[in-house]
């Protein structure tokens, strides 16, 4: 039978989603097993791992996370609750962002060796850029990669507008942070995080801000709390101090452009489209809008019984896109 080491070798290589470690380690437990006289298991273990590595995926990129009880009560009107699967390599983002959002999870899946260290793994991670750019994706992205759930909080059912109910109901939120682990996403944050001498300011939004600089600042869940903005400019300088990190984005360039279309296009016969014009055409949109022109695109292809994108076509797409901008 497996030693006490292979056994803590396992459950350690599985929670960090390690999957190369976790199948070595399972052969080892099924090669000391042979030696100890148990073939039959040994055969069986290997035919069982075998059989798991043809089948995929691995181990941290598609394990579906274990549901948790929705939230009920008073956090029923503050928190809604997802399970994406979504992944990093869905998006297409600059080399930079592509970094440092894989630095964040290298930290997250490696967390314990840090914390014997006495580091902390990045965790509170603020998302600045225009509509549509993927701060929201992202999140979704990171709980998909973690295998957790993704929470995010219901703005309108925290901000009220009676003196103190607000921090109250922030409170309740950051517990809920504390006792289930998860990616918890704060969209829209700038209707909690405007900046604290603004001449529309009223006391109760001061304190408000102030509450939650306080429970971010204060908080050793190991839940990972993402904030996003489309309006940096109207956040508290003092909020940007509190996040591990700041990842501004930015309106795909040219390059980027071509990669989400040749991304979104690519199970359709694109042969002749001229990716020149494409990119032209998409200068200036967003990401998501990028992409549901390409979805567009794709749905008039298939229910006119035709697996072929034309550059007419997309630049159609393309067009109503940015004809339906604010």
């Amino acid at each position: 039978m497996a030693t006490a080491e292979q056994l803590k070798a396992l459950l350690k290589s599985y929670s960090e989603g390690d999957e190369e470690r976790f199948y070595a380690v399972a052969m080892q437990v099924a090669a000391h097993a042979a030696r100890q006289g148990h073939g039959r298991l040994a055969q069986e273990m290997r035919e069982i791992i075998d059989a798991a590595k043809a089948k995929g995926p691995p181990l941290r990129g598609e394990r579906a996370p274990v549901p948790v009880v929705q939230p009920r009560g008073e956090l029923a009107g503050l928190l809604s609750v997802s399970y994406p699967k979504t992944r990093l390599s869905d998006m297409v983002l600059e080399p930079t962002l592509q970094d440092r959002l894989s630095r964040v999870l290298l930290e997250q899946r490696q967390r314990e060796k840090l914390l014997t260290h006495g580091l902390a793994p990045r965790r509170k991670i603020l998302l600045v850029g225009p509509p549509g750019t993927g701060k929201t994706l992202t999140a979704r992205a990171l709980a998909g990669e973690l295998s957790q759930p993704l929470f995010s909080i219901l703005l309108d059912g925290v901000i009220t507008k009676f003196m103190g109910e607000t921090a109250a109901k922030l409170r309740v939120v950051f517990d809920a942070l504390q006792r289930t682990r998860g990616v918890y996403l704060f969209d829209e944050f700038d209707a909690l995080g405007s900046h604290r001498t603004s001449q529309n300011d009223v006391g109760e939004i001061r304190r408000v801000l102030n509450s939650f600089l306080q429970f971010l600042e204060q908080d050793e869940s190991e839940s990972l709390i993402i904030a996003a903005t489309n309006h940096a400019e109207l956040l508290d300088r003092a909020l940007f101090r509190r996040f591990d990190d700041v990842l501004e984005y930015r309106l795909p360039d040219d390059a980027l452009a071509e990669q989400i279309l040749r991304s979104r296009l690519a199970r359709l016969d694109t042969q002749r489209v001229d990716w020149e014009q494409l990119v032209k055409a998409a200068r200036g949109l967003s990401y998501a809008e990028i992409v549901r022109a390409c979805e567009d695109a794709a749905k008039e292809a298939v229910l006119s019984d035709s697996d072929e994108v034309t550059t007419r076509g997309m630049l159609d797409s393309l067009g109503a896109r940015r004809a339906s901008q604010p």
